[in-house]
């Protein structure tokens, strides 16, 4: 994998971005085709996903140097909020909270309340994000998804690594 870091940084941002918009495809894969429906959490982390994409989309489409560090970098802080949203929502699934009441969904909050209530809303979870519907290995959605944003997050710190050692 460093060979690939030294000499194709694009390619492996477009791969990046390539499988960000495979893990949005399964997604939509889960939603509609085995009928899961997804928690605030779930959309958040999906939103993030769709800036990991786009962003890192950009970074391998521009030739210079320091486009494609400041995109990356954008890539980074979004990958990062997508691991945290995911670390939240695993948490809440091992511990739930003892009174778990069905929220809102996303629009609706959104629709309903002003960004300034709606965005804590999202964050507390509700008990739709406690669920596990599914599960792979052992993990379920959004522990493979922390998973996933964890290692586009070390990708992409590799790359602004070497980008600024050369």
């Amino acid at each position: 994998m460093l060979s690939l870091l030294d000499k194709c940084p694009r390619r492996l941002l477009a791969l990046i971005s390539a499988a960000c918009v495979g893990l949005l495809a399964f997604g939509m894969y889960l939603q509609y085709g085995v009928g899961l429906e997804p928690c605030p959490m779930c959309i958040v982390q999906r939103y993030a996903l769709i800036a990991v994409a786009v962003f890192t989309g950009l970074a391998s489409a521009r030739a210079g140097t320091g486009w494609r560090v400041s995109w990356s970098v954008l890539a980074l802080a979004f990958a990062g909020f997508g691991a945290f949203t995911a670390a939240r929502q695993s948490w809440l699934q091992w511990f739930p909270p003892e009174f778990a009441t069905c929220g809102r969904d996303f629009y609706g909050m959104i629709e309903s309340y002003s960004l300034s209530r709606a965005i804590p809303m999202i964050f507390r979870g509700s008990g739709d994000c406690t669920a596990v519907d599914w599960t792979f290995l052992g993990g379920s959605i959004a522990n493979w998804s922390f998973v996933c944003f964890v290692l586009i997050g070390v990708v992409l710190l590799a790359l602004l690594a070497r980008s600024r050692k050369a």
